[in-house]
């Protein structure tokens, strides 16, 4: 049974589907109708003209090679134009970071709440997902939203949905991610606009696991997060804070969010997510050109989690979104280990 369409894209992605089942239909039923017609008119026996047979025909070659080509570049076109625009969020998108683990979903709301397994969004509102893996390659699959995505260790992916009906719909890892890769899914709790700003204000809630307590989230925002943790590390001795200028031990980070930053090595790169989690965990792959080198690896030492609150600091330091000063650090949330099915299912392991 198809499940329901639930997002802007789902009704594009259908119709592409049904296209596709309805050109290989008639062309089976076309080559097997005229593959029957041969073998009953020329099967041995029958009496019809075999002398001086045709092994050359370039108009009709050309009949049934000229319209598959159109019709396959044309389709090909419609697919990769939709493809394109599933990975291209639109810059008013809610983001939401996922980080996929064997085997859970860690949701990381911009406002501090977290969800594991279950994730809540507003209706007819898009929304941006930047995901990354713990471990191994997982998907991010909803099949209501028509949407999927790998989700790999050491690279951020990308993709949005413009979700369009209030529904619960089930959150799939669809590659195959290790013995208990059946059991790694989830909920998406699409909401009403009031009913989402109700949760959102209550700080959100969440079960510790399926059938656990559940228990309020939220508090500090995830830049909040990150400034507890830049300043828990003593980033500040070598990078200065918002105010300060670039020290003699390394370059100010203030507004270097999407500049250009050279390297010891002579590229240039951008400095988005991927920069900056890269240069945190790999800093001397990424050693910036003109600064002396020995800036020490958090590999880890900084949850995947961590990195991105330290980059949500890092986007909007010396903004007037800057958190105020003495922002504690992130702190783990309390997990109901005593819980059967959590230990069973997460080795009774806690995500900060």
């Amino acid at each position: 049974m198809r499940p329901p369409a639930a997002s802007e894209f789902a009704n594009n992605v259908d119709v592409l589907y049904f296209v596709l089942v309805a050109i290989t239909v008639i062309f089976t039923v076309l080559v097997m109708g005229l593959l029957i017609f041969l073998v009953a008119r020329y099967q041995r026996g029958n009496n019809v003209d075999r002398s001086n047979p045709v092994d050359h025909h370039t108009g009709l070659e050309i009949a049934w090679s000229l319209p598959a080509l159109v019709l396959g570049l044309g389709i090909f076109v419609w697919a990769a134009k939709l493809f394109g625009e599933v990975y291209q969020p639109p810059k008013n998108a809610k983001e939401i970071f996922v980080v996929g683990k064997q085997w859970m979903w860690h949701m990381q709301h911009a406002n501090g709440i977290r969800e594991n397994n279950e994730l809540h969004i507003p209706v007819d509102e898009p929304v941006k997902f930047t995901m990354i893996s713990q471990d191994v390659i997982h998907a991010f699959y909803v099949p209501e939203f028509r949407m999927q995505r790998q989700v790999q260790p050491g690279e951020y992916t990308q993709m949005w949905v413009k979700p369009t009906k209030v529904g619960k719909y089930h959150i799939y890892c669809n590659m195959y991610c290790g013995t208990q890769h059946s059991e790694m899914g989830g909920w998406v709790y699409v909401m009403s606009r009031a009913d989402y700003d109700k949760w959102a204000s209550s700080g959100g809630t969440r079960a510790v696991s399926p059938g656990g307590i559940e228990s309020k989230r939220g508090g500090l925002s995830l830049a909040q997060q990150g400034k507890g943790l830049y300043e828990k590390y003593q980033c500040l001795g070598c990078h200065g804070g918002s105010g300060s200028d670039a020290t003699k031990r390394g370059p100010s980070l203030m507004g270097i969010f999407g500049k250009s930053r050279q390297l010891v090595n002579g590229k240039v790169v951008t400095a988005d997510d991927a920069y900056l989690r890269n240069a945190i965990l790999y800093p001397d792959e990424f050693a910036l050109a003109g600064w002396p080198q020995g800036m020490p690896s958090y590999k880890g030492v900084l949850s995947e989690g961590d990195v991105l609150a330290v980059n949500a600091y890092i986007k909007i330091m010396g903004t007037k979104e800057e958190p105020q000063a003495g922002a504690p650090a992130q702190e783990s949330i309390p997990a109901d280990t005593d819980n059967q099915q959590f230990r069973y299912m997460y080795g009774g392991e806690q995500y900060r």
